[in-house]
């Protein structure tokens, strides 16, 4: 594998948010660029007023291309050519328009081959019109049919969703089997390859409230989730569950699984946070291009009151290169592959140590003309076959 500095992109998103505080302050210290080439797309004039203004005295280098990036030093290139008003902690049209410039001229970069990874800094949905999230936009972008998954990740917990930017009145008719068996195969590839996980094993969150309740509280379980489950392990994916949301995180039940797909936002985005809200990362897999974010939003009531740590930037750069390199590891090997000499038998004990208590209960009701299936039921047969 070739050994060289991953050129890291960096957006510099809302420019009425918090991106260049986190950017300044991840690069205030000298030694992120021995690990990487970062080329920040942004505006020159918007890094200078930000820098004065906060009081980081972070250098940085004013490039027009990506080609003219150089190791050792932040590259600001400048995607954002107009003058854009500065409005700290309000989300207006025009710093919309300025994320999505910088957006795009990534995007067309990429394609050109001019760095490795992309990492985003948040941006305002509401400031930009028609835009559903990083990720949609990004599969629109490149366009070449692959779809991504955005996986929430810090060191104890990696969640991932199967529908995101959803309302919820609209979360339980989005929920498909064939939408849940696609979300939870690209999260077990992403463990796999991106993250190097060798086994993975994926707990599936319920819909309603404690497992629905044999349908009382809703049958998304037994018509759609647990008909996914059971296609998934059919195809060698080890998932689990469903458990009820509640008490699988205050259980902190996570801890024993690589990952877990929430059904909707809140579902896994509240306990993510509340558990890793400074130092947590958002990757997006999947795709052919490597994009990472910090976990937190666009925090526009803390803007320029030194009340966000830069931390999470800094681990979605790690992150990136980690996933860059990770996917080299994993795919040299892969061209070449030895053939199989022995047949490998499936170890089903893993199902019953974390079988949830939905295992327990019966699929489908039984017929009530149905012969019994007790103990007097069999003693008559076996007297009458006597």
């Amino acid at each position: 594998m070739e050994e060289r500095k991953i050129r890291v992109a960096i957006t510099h998103g809302d420019t009425n948010g918090i991106g260049y505080e986190v950017i300044l302050k991840t690069f205030a210290e000298p030694t992120m660029m021995e690990i990487c080439t970062p080329i920040v797309y942004g505006s020159p004039k918007l890094a200078t007023y930000y820098s004065k203004t906060l009081g980081l005295d972070t250098p940085f280098t004013v490039i027009k291309d990506a080609r003219d990036a150089r190791e050792s030093r932040l590259n600001l290139l400048a995607a954002v050519d107009e003058e854009v008003k500065v409005d700290m902690g309000i989300a207006t049209p025009e710093s919309g328009a300025a994320a999505k410039a910088a957006i795009d001229r990534a995007l067309a970069d990429y394609k050109e081959g001019l760095f490795d990874v992309l990492v985003t800094a948040p941006v305002s949905k509401n400031s930009i019109e028609g835009f559903n999230g990083h990720t949609a936009y990004i599969e629109k972008s490149l366009a070449d049919g692959q779809k991504g998954l955005t996986i929430l990740t810090n060191d104890d917990l990696r969640v991932a969703l199967v529908t995101n930017n959803v309302s919820i009145k609209d979360v339980a008719e989005s929920i498909t089997k064939q939408k849940i068996v696609e979300k939870a195969r690209l999260f077990f590839q992403a463990l796999k390859r991106d993250l190097r996980v060798s086994s993975p094993r994926i707990a599936v969150l319920a819909l309603n409230p404690r497992c629905g309740e044999d349908g009382v509280l809703g049958d998304e379980e037994q018509t759609t989730i647990i008909p996914a489950i059971n296609e998934l392990a059919e195809q060698g994916v080890q998932v689990f569950g469903p458990y009820a949301a509640d008490d699988f995180f205050g259980r902190s039940a996570y801890y024993h699984f690589d990952g877990v797909l929430a059904m909707y936002h809140d579902q896994g985005q509240t306990p993510f946070k509340a558990v890793a809200y400074e130092n947590g990362v958002r990757f997006t897999t999947g795709l052919k291009l490597i994009r990472t974010a910090p976990a937190h939003g666009v925090c526009l009531n803390m803007v320029g009151k030194d009340m966000v740590d830069e931390q999470s930037l800094r681990n979605a750069i790690y992150e990136a290169i980690d996933v860059w390199r990770n996917r080299q590891n994993y795919d040299e090997p892969m061209q070449h592959p030895l053939p199989k000499l022995y047949h490998e038998k499936r170890d089903e004990s893993e199902k019953v140590r974390f079988r949830s208590s939905a295992d327990d209960k019966p699929k489908t009701p039984k017929d009530p003309k149905a012969p019994k299936d007790s103990k007097d039921s069999k003693d008559s047969k076996e007297s009458m076959e006597n």
